[in-house]
């Protein structure tokens, strides 16, 4: 039945909360796990040299994860990937809190990597089919909700950290209260108008498709480095370049994941009423300017204000480009969102090394504007964002709302 809302079933109401839901334990799973990696290196002795090795091994893990879920949709719903691989993550995450020799803290960050790709995958695969099946855009509303759960994943670690609580026990609220949450929300995940595999994305002309696909790709990538510049060196360049306390080092990218939560919470009304070509547009241009503020501020405070415009510019963006490549292969999105999803990690490995040597190199004010003029590119791609929809973001060609059952099997 619907709920009288532009034909909008009840059941496609409930899909859209557990699928946020899904995204709220997912970002704050992460975030759990990044801010304590001090923690993690002393609990398991991981020297600094091979610390680098482990953080890379995740992402490169969540490419492989994402690569294997386009195969693994062909088979099984979407809807059935998120909801065994979300608990599979949060067990790993315990398991990289539990353990106390390298390699059982190898074998967990693994699985955990593994899943990750899985689970972002699938949850933007169930996003983008929710969105085509309301007609309007709702994606920025799910990245919202990982916001907020990376909000609360860095304030337990926070918590943790301040109690000097082992990881174990750091890791577990977000295990004991997210794990039966999910698995019980994952009984209302659908799958509406998902799209199913074509010849047209793995066939003979692939090589067209993926030069289709390649600038969302890029901006992906930009974005993504742009994202691992905050998360890697605000508090390195604040304390060693703008001359601020240790404690107030801290803060940017705290205001950082707020204005991300700030943004994405309002974004799908910006994408309503002026299309997301143009929201793409405003986020890339405010993204740059945060980093221009960043690289030129003459003091904490101003370099603050810098950082707290990259996360309302930077924040738009990801989600819109999932979207996009949905728009794009509407008859195999899954596919394109699982192959776009990799650029996610190849931003995340790029961009702290390409900064970070940048800076040894030439100097961290000058490392700054690379990623400024990189998310500047995303302006060239942003036409690339309103194939498929009319001239407010809604989606040509809305597919009827039908009723899907639990798990997303039609009814």
């Amino acid at each position: 039945m619907t709920d009288g809302i532009g034909g909008v079933t009840s059941v496609l109401r409930w899909g859209r909360k557990s699928l946020a839901l899904s995204f709220f334990a997912q970002g704050a799973a992460f975030a759990v796990l990044v801010t304590r990696i001090p923690a993690l290196q002393d609990q398991y002795g991981i020297s600094d040299g091979l610390l680098p090795v482990f953080l890379a091994a995740v992402p490169i893990l969540a490419g492989v994860g994402s690569v294997g879920t386009e195969q693994l949709v062909k088979r099984v719903r979407p809807s059935q990937v998120l909801r065994w691989s979300q608990p599979v993550l949060l067990l790993a995450l315990l398991g990289v809190g539990a353990g106390d020799a390298m390699w059982q803290v190898a074998v967990a960050l693994g699985v955990f990597g593994l899943s990750v790709g899985a689970l972002d995958a699938s949850m933007n695969m169930l996003g983008v089919s929710l969105q085509r099946a309301y007609g309007r855009s709702i994606m920025l509303g799910f990245h919202a909700a990982y916001s907020l759960g990376g909000i609360v994943g860095a304030s337990l670690a926070w918590v943790g950290a301040h109690w000097d609580l082992s990881l174990f026990l750091s890791y577990l609220p977000v295990v004991v209260v997210a794990l039966p949450l999910c698995l019980l929300g994952s009984r209302w995940y659908v799958d509406a108008a998902a799209g199913a595999q074509t010849p047209a994305v793995g066939g003979k002309d692939s090589g067209i498709v993926f030069k289709m696909l390649l600038p969302l790709c890029l901006v992906m990538s930009f974005a993504y480095i742009g994202d691992s510049t905050v998360s890697n060196w605000s508090a390195k360049y604040l304390q060693d370049v703008l001359g601020s306390s240790e404690q107030l080092s801290t803060v940017p990218y705290n205001v950082y994941m707020v204005m991300t939560l700030v943004g994405r919470a309002v974004g799908d009304v910006g994408v309503r009423r002026f299309g997301p070509v143009m929201v793409v547009r405003f986020g890339a241009v405010v993204a740059a300017g945060g980093f221009g503020v960043v690289a030129v501020a003459p003091g904490a405070w101003v370099g603050m204000l810098g950082f707290t415009l990259l996360g309302l510019g930077l924040c738009v963006i990801v989600p819109q480009t999932f979207a996009a490549a949905g728009r794009l292969f509407p008859n195999a999105s899954d596919a394109a969102i699982a192959r776009l999803n990799i650029f996610n990690y190849v931003g995340f490995l790029v961009g702290s090394p390409l900064v970070g040597a940048l800076g040894d190199a030439w100097s961290y004010r000058g490392a700054m504007l690379v990623p400024m003029v990189l998310v500047l590119v995303t302006l060239v791609y942003a036409p690339s964002f309103g194939r498929g929809t009319d001239r407010y973001g809604g989606e040509h060609e809305r597919p009827r709302a039908v009723d899907v059952g639990p798990g997303g099997s039609g009814v």
